[in-house]
Order: structure tokens, then C-alpha cells, then sequence
């Protein structure tokens, strides 16, 4: 029966493994698409981030009582797991509690801790499945969700308290054979633990047979459902509980309203106050043609797509967004949302052909438009927001940047203030040499 057991549990792990390797594979390719872009400086400022935004979700403890919940939530799932490796152990030895002896009294510490936060997740998850589909906060009914986002959301939560109710009813199983006497449990007696005790009476009535059942399919399901959930984490918004950490490490340091100057259009700024430093002859027609701002996935940096697999869909950068709240078309998620749902298109395209073919679409228009885009005041409301610094910010303005430099698209007003810059190096319509007229008329 335990070799059984072993070459299942082999065939088991050996085949969500592989399956969720290949899918990160997959994604990392599509992430790399993306332009080069150099992010290795100050590392001690970099792991200072990591520490604090993705460990300690420092962003999140605006709202403390959301912030607990959801730390309850991340912290529980990750420790508890822990608790994973003796269950695997024990059944790929044909072990009972393989740690119990060795730990001593440190286990039985270890696993009532890992009940109490797996009651702590459970009841979260309830509270968070209410927020979103009772109560239906506004964030969390928007739009953007119509569909398998707002679904995915659903699953993961569910999924958690199915996972947590496994491990507490296991627990309750075991420690009540284990006071029978009943087969390999007789090995090892914890007592019972804090939060499955509550269990027991549920279970008492049953005769020995039914309780192994019961802790064996407990075991079981509990096993394949975190491997199964291994492999739903690629697909799912909740990709970022591992990207998270990269994603924070990466941020940038720089000041949240500093835009990026194109060093092409500081040497066509320059050209134009001083002339005699404009390459002529030859050395004008060697100088290269750099595509200006962002069309494609391809044109933007591996940096904002790493963003775009990171974004938790939580909604906060659109409700921050004072375009969004004004009832305009832009929402900051989505437009993150979209850069994902284009980025995976492609990578389909790529895995399909063995290179990326001309689908004839593109990110602008096909998944954002002028619009959205448009809406946008820079205020960077939305990076301020966001639990992990995603920005997407960054994407809008190298959007922007493509329609106002690659197909001269802009507004009329935009269009006049552009001009004034270009022809009199500022917005108004003046010459420079009349800008201090306005002295004496003022002396007038």
C-alpha cells in the first residue's frame, strides 16, 4: 500500500513540476521581449524594498485592518506550507509525523500555530469573498473584472479555505485514531492541537476505518490541491504572490513624478538652440533613427512587462485615479491588464510559429485607446497606490509618446502648444525676444 502511495505521490509531484516549470519558462520568454533597461543599482536600497514591500507589504498598511487580513492571509499560506514538507516525507517513508520526535515539544508549538493561522486565513477569506460579492466595493465591481478575472478572484479565496478546512480536519482525524491506538498512529501521540480539537466531536461518532479514510483523503487532496494551485498561479492574477518579490526588487528609486527624457530629443532641443553643433554631411546621415515611445509589447521595457504579470488586479491605482473617478475611460488596472492580455497573445503567437508572426494588431488601439490614454493627468496617483510600485504610468506616457512622435496623433491644443515650443521654446504664442513686453505694459 505505501509503495502505492509513493510511486502516486511520485507521478504526482514529478508531473505538476514540470508543468509549472514550463510555464514560467514561458513566461520569463515573455517578459523578455521587452527592451533592455538597466536596473542593478544601490542593492542595498533594492533589498531594503524587497524586505519591506514584499515581505512586509508595507504599502498595504494604509488600511491596518485590511493590511492584517491580508498579511494573515499571505503569512498562513506560506508558513503553513511549511507543515508541506513533513506531510510529503511521511508519505514517501511511510512515516507518521516524521518531525513530532526529533522537535519534541517545538512541534506541537509549531503545529498549533500553523492551526491557529490557518484559522486566521480561513476566516479572511470569508470576510474577503464578502467584501467582493456581498458588500461589492466599488473596486471590486468595476468593469475591468467582467468575466474570468472576477471569477479567478472567487477561486483562489475558495480554494484557500478548502486547503486550510483539509489541513484542520486532517489534524482532527489523526489526533483522534492517534488516542485509539489505531495502527501506525499509535507511534506518535501529540495531544491535540488548538484549533482541530474543535473538530473532534464532529468526528467522534465514526469507527476507526472511516477516520483513516477521512485522514487519508484529507492528506491526499491536500496534496493535489497544492500542486494543482501551483499550477493556477501562472494563470491568475495571483501570479504576483511569487513575482512580488523580483517586482520589488526592481523598483525604481527614482522620484515617482520624474519622467525619463529621451537623450534623441535633448540633442534635437540642443541642435536648435546652437545650431553649429548639428551634425552635417555625412555624420547627419549616419546618425540612426530610434523609434520614439511604444506601440507594441516590444517596444516597452522587460521592466514594465515584469510589472504587467506582477499587477494584483486589486483596484486601487483606478480608484485613486482621478480621471477613472471622474468617469473617464482610462483605469490604470486595466490598462495593466490589457499589457498582460497582449503580452500572453503573443507568446502564444511565438509557441505556435516557433517566432513571433505580424498578427496585424497591436497594444495600441487593439487592446488601449487614444482615450484612455489621453485621460491620463501624470499625476502618478496610481504608482502612489499601488501595493508592489507597479507602474503604468510608464506605459501611458510611451504610448503617448508613440502617437505624438511616430504619427504626429494629438489634439488640436496640444498640437498649438507643441508648435509654440518648437518655434518659440515655450508654450505661448510669443517670440522670444517679445516675451518681456509684458514688463512695460505693465510700467504702463
Amino acid at each position: 500500500m505505501h509503495l502505492i502511495q509513493e510511486v502516486a505521490f511520485i507521478i504526482l509531484a514529478v508531473v505538476a513540476i514540470w508543468l509549472f516549470s514550463k510555464k514560467v519558462k514561458e513566461i520569463r520568454r515573455n517578459i523578455l521581449l521587452g527592451r533592455d533597461e538597466a536596473f542593478n543599482d544601490h542593492p542595498d536600497k533594492r533589498w531594503r524594498n524587497l524586505l519591506l514591500l514584499a515581505f512586509g507589504q508595507k504599502k498595504m498598511f494604509r488600511n491596518p485592518l485590511v493590511a492584517v487580513m491580508h498579511f494573515v492571509v499571505y503569512a498562513g499560506f506560506i508558513i503553513i506550507n511549511a507543515e508541506v514538507l513533513e506531510i510529503v516525507l511521511d508519505g514517501l517513508l511511510g512515516k507518521h509525523r516524521l518531525f513530532a520526535e526529533p522537535l519534541g515539544g517545538l512541534y506541537i508549538f509549531l503545529i498549533n500555530a500553523f492551526e491557529v493561522l490557518a484559522f486566521g486565513v480561513l476566516s479572511a477569506c470569508a470576510i474577503f469573498l464578502v467584501r467582493r460579492n456581498i458588500l461589492k466595493l466599488r473596486r471590486f465591481i468595476s468593469k475591468d473584472l467582467n468575466g474570468w478575472p472576477r471569477s479567478d478572484a472567487n477561486y483562489i479565496l475558495i480554494t484557500e479555505i478548502v486547503l486550510m478546512t483539509l489541513f484542520l480536519t486532517m489534524n482532527a482525524a489523526d489526533t483522534l485514531l492517534q488516542q485509539r491506538g489505531y495502527s501506525h498512529y499509535a507511534e506518535v501521540n501529540t495531544g491535540n492541537f488548538a484549533i482541530s480539537s474543535f473538530i473532534q466531536p464532529l468526528l467522534s461518532g465514526l469507527n476507526s476505518e472511516s477516520l483513516e479514510a477521512i485522514e487519508r483523503t484529507c492528506w491526499w487532496l491536500h496534496i493535489a490541491g497544492i500542486f494543482a494551485f501551483l499550477n493556477y498561479l501562472p494563470y491568475s492574477k495571483h501570479l504576483h504572490i511569487l513575482l512580488a518579490f523580483p517586482n520589488a526588487y526592481y523598483a525604481r528609486l527614482e522620484p515617482e513624478g520624474k519622467m525619463k527624457n529621451m537623450p534623441e530629443i535633448q540633442k534635437e532641443v540642443l541642435y536648435a538652440m546652437q545650431p553649429e553643433l548639428a551634425p552635417t554631411g555625412e555624420a547627419a546621415a549616419q546618425e540612426e533613427h530610434k523609434k520614439f515611445g511604444a506601440k507594441d509589447v516590444f517596444d516597452l521595457s522587460w521592466r514594465n512587462l515584469l510589472d504587467a504579470y506582477s499587477c494584483t488586479e486589486c483596484g486601487r491605482c483606478s480608484a485613486a485615479c482621478p480621471a477613472n473617478l471622474t468617469g473617464k475611460e482610462l483605469s490604470p488596472r486595466k490598462i495593466m491588464m490589457n499589457t498582460r492580455d497582449r503580452l500572453e497573445e503573443v507568446g502564444k503567437n511565438i509557441d505556435k510559429n516557433g517566432q513571433f508572426v505580424d498578427d496585424n494588431k497591436a497594444l495600441l488601439r487593439d487592446y488601449i485607446t487614444e482615450e484612455e490614454l489621453r485621460a491620463c493627468t501624470s499625476c502618478n496617483a496610481c504608482v502612489e497606490e499601488c501595493p508592489v510600485s507597479i507602474s503604468p504610468l510608464e506605459i501611458i506616457l510611451q504610448m503617448r509618446r508613440y502617437l505624438v512622435m511616430e504619427e504626429s496623433n494629438a489634439p488640436q491644443e496640444w498640437n498649438s502648444m507643441f508648435s509654440n515650443t518648437e518655434n518659440n521654446f515655450a508654450p505661448w504664442k510669443f517670440a522670444p525676444d517679445e516675451r518681456d513686453k509684458w514688463v512695460d505694459e505693465m510700467k504702463g
